[in-house]
């Protein structure tokens, strides 16, 4: 059956390769990405994709900054005055390190567009997602205690350690809002892909090759399809060892996971 999916950061990396093997199945992919001339190159390759594999699939593109929180919902807009349902989201977009650390709304940008964006896209799009519809938001490895301070903007990390953190706060959230919708959905799952594939950010941070990037797409197109991730509401994946397993313990600590969703709630109310 067919399915409209929307893949966040789908310019290169991980999620390019899961908007092309979603488009060689006949998908009709939402994709979005930050640069327009990437987007547009994205859009040709998918484009001859979907020919060369004889495909029904619709390719759509989209452009937003998600490290600005109205970019965000202007993206979220558009896609509404275009479709009125959506069957996934795929919040892939993520970032490691950037010359400029501080939004124009004066977050550190790991926070603003690996933890922030998502959950401001996720709760805008919920109008159009039904019962059935998933929200799978890429995660890592890297996991770390959250300085609820750096999350709302105060205080500067280093690399690592804002990444590691932003992905465990979106893991937080991914679990208290997948919770919290299990009785009525959509379904909300958060996903480590496998560490160390060679995408651009990890080319970028460890100056490595990496591993096959269709590793992780194969995971993220699996959980927005696949029946073994339809009751994974609030779950951690961890494609490392190819199973639902345990976050870090802080994400399973109620209070701890609140107090993040508290202060994103706090930050997006202040901007």
């Amino acid at each position: 059956m067919t399915k409209k999916i929307l893949v966040t950061g789908a310019t290169d990396g991980i999620g390019l390769e899961t908007a092309k093997k979603l488009v060689a199945q006949g998908h009709q992919v939402l994709f979005h990405g930050r640069n327009q001339a990437k987007l547009a190159t994205a859009e040709t390759m998918l484009a001859n994709l979907r020919q060369e594999a004889g495909a029904d699939a619709v390719i759509e593109s989209f452009v937003a900054d998600l490290s600005v929180m109205s970019d965000v919902v202007q993206l979220a807009n558009d896609i509404a005055q275009k479709h009125s349902a959506i069957d996934v989201v795929i919040n892939n977009a993520g970032i490691f390190t950037t010359p400029q650390r501080e939004t124009a709304d004066g977050l550190d940008v790991r926070f603003a567009v690996n933890t922030i964006a998502p959950y401001l896209l996720t709760k805008h799009l919920m109008p159009l997602l039904g019962a059935e519809s998933r929200v799978v938001n890429l995660s890592s490895a890297a996991q770390s205690p959250v300085d609820v301070s750096a999350l709302a903007g105060n205080g500067q990390l280093s690399d690592g350690a804002a990444y590691a953190q932003s992905k465990l706060a979106l893991t937080m959230w991914s679990r208290v809002m997948g919770l919290a919708l299990k009785e009525t959905g959509p379904m909300i799952v958060s996903v480590n892909p496998a560490s160390m594939l060679g995408s651009k950010m990890v080319k970028d941070a460890y100056g490595v090759a990496g591993g096959d990037l269709t590793i992780g797409a194969d995971i993220l197109c699996r959980a927005a399809l696949s029946d073994d991730f339809s009751g994974a509401f609030g779950l951690y994946f961890d494609n490392d060892i190819g199973q639902f397993s345990q976050p870090h313990p802080d994400a399973l600590n109620e209070a701890k996971a609140q107090q993040v969703v508290d202060t994103i709630d706090a930050v997006l109310a202040s901007i």
